[in-house]
């Protein structure tokens, strides 16, 4: 038995020539005699280069769900397998951009803030309460509440990352509040069982003053879970970078209470009562503070209305300075990298665009902290970008340096400003970010919309000279929709149809001719090569292409004998949105206030007289900043209104209620401040600050104005200036811990602004630094004096439901406020 084969297959280019394709007279016409056969490249183009000199750049995208850093490990691994067996001649690969890189550095930077945070928690802890076992107990929390968030983090599939380190960060100082309240408090009825002539067990003493206190923990714990739920609304960018951060930042502030009401009082009746200190009293710097305290209240007392008034104008004061700051919409990364495009006319030659782009890179490596630069030109047969060879992209990998990061930008712009070309500088991430929000790689985009394209050249050009003069904007530029160079050939419907054509069989024989056809394909091994059939560059001329013969029907004639073929202009691109053609105008800021710069341009706009059917949008990061704005600003009421309603249902009163509030706009007097001295501008991140700030600033309060009830309530002190002075300086203690230790951890945040991972979180410490800074100060005088001024009769009237008999719903109700 034989198995039969008929082979035909052939990768020789010699048996392809020989290969017959007509008979005529009696003899085969073969293909070497009426066509050039060989091996030929595809039609280039895109270029590419590196460092000034030719190179192929692969650009490698990961799947969306793909850990960046383990791809970028495996991708490296097999760079460095391909770089062994490369051939000769072939330089090893070189990393232009590395994601990763940005990634890594972020993680590191915020993971050491967390770490330094941690340090600031301990030694702050340490300085108030001078024992070694008190600030263990307190400092425990941290790393139980992270173990404990870790788990959650598994179980939700969360990774770890800049915002979910960063949620971490800015927690970690109240990780130890409900700790410290907790040990402060037994530590002090411990003191006090002491003196007693009988006195109570241990355990019981530990076990009422964890109780005391621990209604205060959990309302204080649930206010500063409140005000951020609502922000997992948020839609969009802003939503997906500070979801996790409040994910990691409610997991980890739970875990603590949870810790500070399980582990802490188990610990602290364990090592407490055998402190050979614990009858020593307050630490030199407690007590100083508290002799402090207590003259200031003293003189408050007396000045009472001029305190509310004064504190009244701060705060109208610095709400109304808000309107003024610079916005932006999120803080400006620092990627390590940037991006530059650089756009010629459209109809230059593939050519000449690698060539000023070689003169680009070259350009670019004489800025000190550029390291390398890789280009690209055009379009690659795979790219993922359709761009014309006019147009070139450089990614520029930079250095740290002595200047800023604004700074090298503008030293970029000056070195090309010498190029016959459009040049925008941007950076990758960022630039996707713009792509993102408006489908234009620059953060402002001017979209001028109608039905005919020479209008809305004219109309766009127009706008770009009125915007040259608004100072802060760069890289201003008109989106290349120009009359380039074409061959048009114009088919004569008539004369096809004698020839026997219909018009779209004419076209598809036409393009075959100009633009060539894939006939077959050739297999040799693994390799497959398309044979492509197409006329040559000679024969493509108007001359040459309208004598050219073609088979009809009606026999072969010329390709003038049914069309005619002129040289005229036409559009390179016809962009379309919604429907309808547009033109877009893009610039880019250069750091400086973006609110400004778009005030500017939308004076500009409105002074622009627009023809009929035109119309302009403006778009770009700062549209999706007043959104951003407007969405957290009602989300804000949402939050601050259940707040107060939880703190109705605690207190049973709307006046003690505003009381404890009363500290947000406190609070706000000093981010405010904070952020004018610093030059944070007003951005998604500063207002989650804001958002955070709320509910820690309330906890002073809670604090404050539970211990006076409990006072009333379980001492039976009467209402007065006694019980108002008494119950602020036995809660000063915890008041400041908590507070210096939330604001002191915030610390490593502070510095190195604009550090990777630390730039998004910047405005968010500085916002809550600041805010924690005057909260706490002006309610060690404010809270008691609104206390004494205007709590009475709601705290009686609160203390009179509680006595209620015990068989009574108003008498089952807790023992301690």
């Amino acid at each position: 038995e034989f198995l039969i084969r008929h082979l035909a297959r052939t990768a020789s280019a010699e048996d392809l020539q020989g290969m017959a394709v007509a008979w005529r007279d009696g003899r085969p016409v073969r293909l070497e005699q009426v066509a050039r056969v060989g091996f030929a490249a595809g039609v280039k183009r895109g270029d590419a280069g590196h460092d000034g000199a030719p190179a192929v750049i692969l650009s490698i995208q990961k799947q969306p769900d793909a850990d960046t850093v383990r791809v970028t490990r495996d991708i490296e691994a097999a760079l460095d397998e391909i770089a062994r067996a490369r051939p000769a001649g072939l330089a090893a690969p070189e990393v232009l951009f590395r994601q990763a890189d940005f990634i890594q550095a972020s993680v590191r930077n915020v993971g050491e803030a967390l770490r330094d945070g941690a340090v600031m928690v301990a030694i702050v802890l340490f300085a108030f309460l001078l024992s070694a076992r008190t600030t263990l107990i307190s400092l425990l929390a941290i790393p139980l509440s992270l173990a404990v968030t870790a788990l959650v983090f598994k179980a939700l599939g969360q990774s770890i990352n800049v915002m979910t380190l960063g949620g971490l960060a800015i927690a970690i100082g109240e990780l130890v509040d409900d700790a410290v309240v907790d040990v402060e408090n037994i530590l002090r009825r411990l003191r006090h069982n002491r003196g007693l002539a009988a006195p109570l067990p241990v355990f019981e003493v530990v076990r009422q003053a964890s109780v005391e206190v621990r209604s205060g923990i959990v309302y204080a714990t649930l206010i500063v879970v409140l005000v951020f739920v609502p922000l997992f609304a948020l839609p969009g960018i802003e939503g997906r970078l500070f979801t996790p951060l409040g994910i990691a930042y409610i997991v980890s502030v739970l875990a603590s209470m949870a810790v500070s009401m399980t582990v802490t009082p188990a610990l602290a009746s364990w090592l407490l009562p055998r402190m050979k200190t614990l009858d020593r009293g307050d630490s030199p710097l407690v007590a100083r503070l508290k002799r402090w305290d207590e003259l200031l209240l003293a003189w408050s007392f007396g000045h009472a209305k001029a305190l509310i008034g004064v504190a009244l104008v701060a705060v109208a004061a610095a709400a109304a300075s808000v309107p003024f700051f610079p916005r932006a919409f999120l803080p400006a990364f620092n990627e390590g990298s940037a991006v530059v495009g650089v756009l010629l006319e459209p109809g230059t030659s593939l050519a000449e665009s690698g060539r000023i782009g070689a003169l680009a890179e070259s350009l670019l490596l004489t800025v000190p902290e550029v390291v390398q630069v890789g280009r690209r030109t055009g379009r690659a047969e795979l790219d993922e970008h359709a761009e014309g060879v006019h147009s070139s992209e450089i990614e520029v990998d930079l250095k740290p340096g002595e200047r800023s990061r604004d700074a090298v930008m503008a030293d970029i712009r000056r070195v090309l400003a010498v190029l016959p070309a459009q040049v925008s500088v941007g950076q990758p991430i960022s630039h996707r970010l713009d792509h993102l929000l408006s489908g234009v790689r620059a953060q402002i985009a001017i979209k001028v919309f109608g039905d005919d394209t020479d209008t809305l050249r004219g109309v766009a050009e127009q706008l770009r000279q009125a915007l040259a003069g608004v100072p802060g904007l760069v890289d201003l530029s008109v989106e290349k929709q120009v009359l380039i160079p074409q061959l048009a050939v114009r088919l004569d419907p008539r004369k096809a149809a004698q020839a026997g054509l219909s018009p779209g069989e004419a076209v598809r024989v036409l393009q075959a001719l100009t633009d060539g056809t894939t006939a077959a394909q050739i297999v040799d091994g693994a390799r497959r090569y398309d044979l492509v059939l197409r006329l040559p560059d000679t024969a493509r001329s108007p001359q040459a292409l309208a004598q050219t013969l073609i088979d009809t029907p009606s026999g072969r004639i010329p390709v003038a004998a049914i069309a005619t073929l002129e040289e005229t202009d036409g559009p390179n691109l016809i962009g379309r949105e919604n429907g309808r053609r547009r033109i877009v105008v893009y610039a880019n800021g250069d750091g400086s206030d973006m609110a400004r710069i778009v005030g500017d341009i939308r004076a500009a706009i409105a002074a622009t007289a627009l023809p009929e059917g035109v119309s302009v949008s403006l778009e770009g990061q700062f549209q999706a900043q007043e959104q951003a704005t407007r969405l957290i600003a009602a989300l804000s009421a949402v939050s601050l209104a259940m707040v107060f309603l939880v703190l109705v249902s605690r207190y049973r009163s709307a006046l003690l209620a505003a009381i404890v509030m009363a500290n947000i706009p406190l609070a706000l007097i000093g981010s405010v401040v904070a952020m004018w001295l610093t030059g944070v501008s007003l951005s998604v991140a500063s207002m989650i600050g804001f958002i955070t700030l709320a509910g820690i600033a309330s906890r002073n309060g809670i604090l404050k104005i539970s211990h006076y009830l409990n006072l009333m309530r379980l001492e039976h002190e009467p209402f007065g200036e006694a019980l108002v002075v008494r119950g602020s300086l036995e809660r000063l203690t915890p008041v400041l811990m908590t507070a210096l230790v939330a604001a002191f951890a915030l610390t490593p945040l502070l510095t190195s602004a604009d550090a990777p991972g630390k730039e998004i979180l910047h405005p968010v410490a500085v916002v809550i630094f600041g805010g924690l800074v005057s909260s706490t100060l002006l309610d060690t005088l404010l809270t008691p004096v609104l206390f004494l001024r205007f709590g009475r009769r709601a705290a009686e009237r609160l203390l009179a439901s509680s006595s209620a008999p015990a068989d009574t719903p108003a008498g089952r109700r807790r023992e301690a406020f």
